[in-house]
């Protein structure tokens, strides 16, 4: 099987979207590669490695392989035959993960290669006997775990049909099924977040709640609707009443008689109303000027305060009636909680409507004592009942939370029985804790017992491969590392069960990028005569393998990279190394059938990477390899083409859309500076002082260079990107020194671009 394309890119890692151009060739059988860094070369290496494992890639997003002409998933790889499809992949963490993990400078045994050794035999049978008693140790502590284990289940267990008894109810209770799980999340919640104390009731707070657990569903009781009479009107109007005084012609003996006066004015009345002569009583006729007599005693005046008094007092009657027949809820009617409270409410209601009973009859029985003194002032002192203006009020409070706990009745009650199981567990949690903390100790104990039974059998294990591979190994890396590096200063010696590394005999204190890469590619290639792995049916991926090594050792290095990767049924090397890709273009070219007209039979493709800057971030794409750089061994030439193109596109050119530009411009002049000034070598600045040319324009040039580029790797600007939309008419400049400092030179490269452009060899 091979891997034809990478068909579809998105939202993975540095590839936003993309997807593979119709015109872009498949992959062949070798496949080289070329990006700056930052334009997703990891990225890619990261997604064969994923394939490598049979895992879903780690970057996420959606991926999509052609493998054998199917496309196949990210989410796919792992049902895809190892045996059918071999992947292995050189890369950061392939050196991380199997060579120095953690920045280690101790290389792990290779398991391959090795020799015996009597010392280690000795302690693997001393090991064995230590195995045995760890064994049996670890028997004894699953043991003990088991029986702490069970405690804990039949406490739990017990707790929980406790409160399962407490709080079930019909088919209405969240507890009718609460079993041993139920407690101990509860319980472990409790004591998680030190809520015993919030938890725990008093008494009466635990049997108003269970007063609300036993409760059915009762209806809504009518508020009362009573006002209270104005006991200040009242005594306004009595005390008019009783102090006002009737003037008329009095009859002394009536004014002093009151009953006679009574007697004698019905008489009146009945003779008047009637007109009878004689007197009802003794059947003689009245005299003369008597009916005028009594009549000027009886005026209207004291007939009107009559009616006053009469009227006064059939309204307090009135009133005395509506205090009697004011109709109370039955406490029954309301849920048992509020019993109490509704008693002292009503306690207090029927106290003030007996205050206001009593004042009212008082009321009543001054004014009908006045009646019988009309004609004179009655001492009069009342005093007005206290009562609460809003004591009615205070009971309809209680009906209104009998009435909104009707209307919540479900939840109420729900959440009375969380409160009561929540006291029990309370109650409960010092005994829990302490079951499971003798669970979790004999757990932690066990763990710790099968740790060290694993760690002995491990080490057993460990070592018994050693002896049987074991010295071999530094021998032949060491003859490897020598032809990779091309000296021998560095060698590998077995220390423990390890290797120590040495520099000229004494211990290396420190690797650098370049030596801690090589030796973990040694360490790679030498994987691929696993007999695990068929290189003929292989994929070899390797990412920027030659990293940091100074140039002598770097064609060393491809010389030993090409003669152990030849076979491989496919090969990609993706680098950003423009030595280590001029080697790898020079062998593909020298291929047999690589110069064949159908590029399909071709046994070599070249690829590079490009990163542009859109709305929502860095997106990169694949396409096929510059040909200014597949057919030029100067990466100057191409370098030179993308900033000469940009340079004449003026305003139309968008440096956002391809960001790396600057950085390509700043690696094209330090190239062309490193001949013109070739005496001042690794500053920019001091070298762009020795050309004669505008100041202004220098110092721009300086400044646009030095803010938007690394020298040694692409990655985010760091500035406002917007600024970068004076970078054309920089660049611009840049050309115009350039040719300025040395016009054959310029016009030679300018004439090779028009030329390729025209051709189509450039973009």
């Amino acid at each position: 099987m091979k891997i034809n394309r990478i068909s579809h890119l998105q939202d993975h890692g540095v590839y936003q979207s993309f997807t593979w151009p119709r015109v872009l060739p498949d992959f062949a059988q070798y496949n080289l590669i070329y990006g700056w860094n930052g334009t997703g070369k990891t990225t890619l290496s990261r997604l064969f490695r994923d394939l490598e494992f049979r895992r879903p890639p780690k970057l996420g997003g959606e991926v999509k392989l052609c493998i054998d002409s199917n496309d196949c998933r990210g989410q796919e790889f792992s049902g895809i035959s190892k045996s059918s499809l071999q992947v292995r992949v050189f890369n950061k963490d392939f050196i991380q993960e199997n060579v120095f993990p953690l920045e280690k400078r101790d290389i792990p045994p290779i398991l391959v290669l090795g020799a015996g050794s009597v010392e280690k035999q000795k302690e693997v049978e001393n090991l064995k006997e230590q195995l045995v008693k760890a064994e049996r140790e670890s028997e004894s502590a699953k043991n003990i775990e088991k029986n702490a284990k069970g405690k804990l289940d039949s406490f739990c267990r017990d707790c929980a049909r406790n409160i399962k008894v407490a709080l079930r109810v019909g088919s209405q209770s969240q507890y009718n099924n609460y079993d041993k799980s139920n407690f101990k999340s509860d319980a472990m919640n409790i004591i998680r977040t030190g809520g015993k104390t919030r938890c725990q009731l008093t008494d009466v707070e635990r049997e108003d709640l269970l007063s609300q657990h036993r409760e059915t569903l009762k209806p809504k009781v009518d508020k009362v609707v009573y006002n209270f009479p104005n006991f200040s009107g009242i005594i306004e109007n009595l005390s008019e009443l009783l102090t006002a005084t009737v003037v008329s012609e009095v009859i002394e003996v009536l004014k002093v008689d009151t009953q006679l006066a009574d007697w004698t004015r019905q008489g009146l009345v009945l003779h008047r109303d009637r007109n009878l002569e004689l007197c009802q009583f003794c059947e003689q006729p009245l005299p003369r000027d008597r009916i005028a007599t009594l009549e000027r005693h009886f005026s209207d005046q004291y007939e009107k305060f009559m009616q006053r008094i009469v009227q006064e007092i059939n309204k307090l009657n009135g009133m005395s009636q509506k205090a009697v027949n004011i109709i109370l809820p039955d406490k029954a009617r309301l849920y048992s909680n509020l019993t109490s409270e509704y008693e002292t409410q009503e306690a207090n209601l029927k106290s003030a409507l007996r205050s206001a009973q009593d004042f009212i009859d008082i009321a009543i029985q001054k004014l009908e004592n006045k009646k019988n003194k009309a004609f004179e002032q009655v001492s009069f002192n009342l005093q007005a009942p206290e009562v609460s203006a809003d004591i009615v009020e205070g009971l309809n409070r209680v009906i209104e939370r009998h009435n909104q706990d009707c209307n919540s009745f479900e939840s109420q009650v729900k959440e009375a029985r969380e409160r009561l199981a929540k006291d029990m567990i309370a109650e409960y949690s010092e005994d829990f804790a302490r079951y499971n903390k003798e669970e979790q100790d004999t757990i932690t104990d066990k763990k710790k017992k099968s740790q060290e039974v694993n760690r002995l059998s491990t080490e057993i294990e460990r070592l018994e491969t050693e002896i049987v591979e074991y010295r071999r190994p530094a021998e032949e890396l060491n003859k490897d590392l020598q032809s990779y590096l091309g000296h021998n200063e560095l060698c590998l010696e077995i220390k423990n069960t390890g290797y120590a590394m040495t520099r000229d005999g004494v211990p290396a204190q420190y690797l650098s990028e370049g030596e801690i890469t090589a030796i973990a590619l040694l360490y790679f290639l030498k994987s691929l005569e696993d007999k695990e792995f068929e290189q003929e049916k292989g994929v070899i991926v390797l990412d920027d393998p030659v990293s940091s090594l100074d140039a002598n050792a770097l064609f060393l290095a491809f010389g030993f990279i090409r003669g152990r990767t030849d076979n491989a049924c496919q090969l990609f090397i993706l680098t950003h190394n423009f030595s280590l890709f001029q080697q790898v273009r020079n062998w593909f070219h020298h291929m047999r059938g690589q110069n064949r007209r159908d590029e399909n039979q071709h046994p070599a493709r070249f690829y590079m990477l490009d990163s542009v800057l859109e709305s929502n971030g860095k997106n990169s794409t694949i396409r096929r390899l510059d040909p200014l750089l597949e057919e030029y061994d100067s990466e100057y030439h191409y370098l030179f083409a993308r900033v000469y193109n940009v340079s004449n596109e003026g305003s139309s050119s968008s440096l956002e859309q391809n960001y790396v530009l600057p950085n390509m411009a700043r690696r094209m002049l330090e190239a062309f500076l490193a001949f013109r000034v070739p005496e001042i070598m690794g500053n920019l600045r001091q070298q762009l002082n020795r050309i004669q040319f505008d100041e202004t324009k220098k110092l721009r040039i300086y400044r646009f260079l030095h803010t938007y580029s690394h020298s040694a790797a692409v990655g985010e600007p760091e500035h406002d990107l917007s600024v970068l939309n004076e970078g054309p008419s920089v660049l611009k400049d840049l050309m115009d020194m350039m040719k300025s400092e040395d016009r054959k030179h310029f016009l030679a490269m300018e004439e090779l671009v028009t030329r390729s452009r025209e051709q189509g060899i450039t973009e």
